[in-house]
């Protein structure tokens, strides 16, 4: 349901100095500062458009677009403005800036308060503080499998690691698990090839005094999956009574899990409370963004409305003493629901994204949106910038560190630990342990 844009503002800019905040729509999607005559970053194909930014919006060119937030910094010395959705977990009006000359004019989909401030960043984390969100717990410490096993990742490759934290004294309270455990996405409890047995490496990993972690994608449905056979009917659908699409990932297309259809959310809930007998209370929920994907759900429920019951479920599974880091996530719909969040694109071993494009994986992307997030950290939740990656082949590892570092947030190693030369273990122990 996408209304139109109606006029909010016009305000008399300096085009030279001014600088506008887009807030993208996910932890995945481009958020920053430009100057008005930059081209901000858009999605160079249409399946990153589904999967990175918000399903279904385009933005014409000439035009900055923030997703429930926008902010102006004028650049005549008058104060910065904020445009903010009033009710951010229940509407995300798309707020647009089109530069005129000396004025900009600022339009957006649905109602939004106007607030003023000293600088971009200041404003937008007076906004966050005056939503009374409780102060996030403190993160734990994590080493993390994705950045050096991807989907290949095997039992023996989380020993090997376990055994390597013992040997080189790294303070990691959290070991997780990610990807490539699970047969298919939807079919969490079916274990792959891979790995033995899912409580027996949380028994190895909590008796060498660590927290067990595990990742899920909880709203994604692989369609080869068991799940997807045998419970069509628990798939979010089309108004024409189709699948609905939630894009392409892993070489094949998506479904969304319906958490409105009781016997998904009885899946669901079996699912994350299994996890949590088994020893994991640290849970990673990525690919968030399909809980919030418009289409025909159970329940005659907006989107934003099953994306928020779907969380719940997931957190009364595990319970309120259990760790849960969003990604992927529509992040102003995620507010109040997660000790910690992503906040930028995926990291990767390389700096510069697939195709150019700022959604992707890339130490580039991860910088440029995770700086332009730091107003969110401590006062929505835990940033997370993304794992360290300190061994010798990642490109410009001193200066990702540097800003892994910087953030103050969750800090998550990702590396094969063995591979890690003595400046890799020297950082991630430094980063580890907070030390200055």
């Amino acid at each position: 349901m996408h209304h139109p844009f109606t006029p909010v503002a016009s305000v008399p800019v300096d085009p030279r100095r001014a600088r506008v905040h887009e807030e993208g729509w996910q932890s995945w999607s481009p958020s920053g500062a430009y100057a008005l005559d930059a081209r901000p970053h858009r999605p160079t194909n249409d399946n990153w458009a589904t999967v990175c930014y918000r399903p279904g919006v385009a933005v014409p060119a000439g035009v900055f677009q923030g997703e429930g937030l926008l902010a102006l910094d004028p650049g005549d010395g008058s104060p910065v403005h904020l445009w903010a959705a009033p009710d951010p977990v229940r509407e995300v009006p798309s707020i647009r800036l089109t530069p005129a000359g000396p004025v900009a004019e600022i339009s957006a989909t649905g109602p939004v308060k106007e607030y003023t401030g000293t600088d971009i960043q200041s404003v937008l984390a007076e906004w966050a503080f005056g939503l009374g969100v409780p102060a996030p717990r403190p993160a734990p410490t994590v080493w993390c499998s994705w950045y050096e096993y991807f989907t290949e990742v095997t039992e023996d490759d989380i020993h090997e690691n376990l055994r390597a934290m013992d040997t080189l004294d790294l303070p990691i309270d959290v070991v997780q698990i990610d990807d490539g455990y699970q047969k298919a996405l939807g079919d969490w409890l079916t274990l792959s090839g891979r790995f033995r047995s899912r409580r027996g490496i949380a028994e190895a990993i909590r008796a060498r005094g660590r927290r067990a972690g595990i990742w899920t994608a909880p709203f994604l449905v692989d369609p080869g999956s068991e799940l997807a056979a045998e419970h069509p009917d628990w798939l979010v659908r089309t108004a024409d009574g189709g699948l609905a699409h939630a894009g392409h990932n892993w070489g094949h297309d998506l479904y969304a899990l319906d958490t409105t259809h009781p016997g998904a959310a009885a899946y669901l809930t079996e699912v994350f409370r299994t996890l949590r007998a088994e020893g994991y209370d640290y849970f990673k929920a990525d690919f968030l963004y399909a809980g919030a994907l418009d289409g025909v759900r159970h329940a005659p429920v907006d989107p934003l409305t099953a994306y928020r019951g779907g969380i719940a479920l997931i957190r009364e599974a595990i319970g309120p003493d259990s760790y849960l880091l969003g990604c992927g996530a529509p992040i102003l719909p995620s507010i109040g629901l997660f000790d910690a969040m992503r906040v930028g694109p995926d990291t990767a071993p390389h700096r510069a994204p697939e195709a150019g494009d700022f959604s992707q994986p890339g130490q580039d992307p991860a910088e440029f949106t995770g700086a332009a997030r730091q107003w969110q950290h401590g006062r929505l939740w835990i940033n997370d910038p993304d794992c360290l990656m300190a061994r010798p082949a990642v490109e410009t590892r001193e200066q990702w560190a540097a800003h892994v570092e910087a953030t103050g947030g969750l800090m998550a190693s990702s590396d094969r630990l063995l591979s890690l030369d003595l400046w890799g273990v020297d950082t991630t122990r430094r980063l580890l342990s907070g030390d200055e």
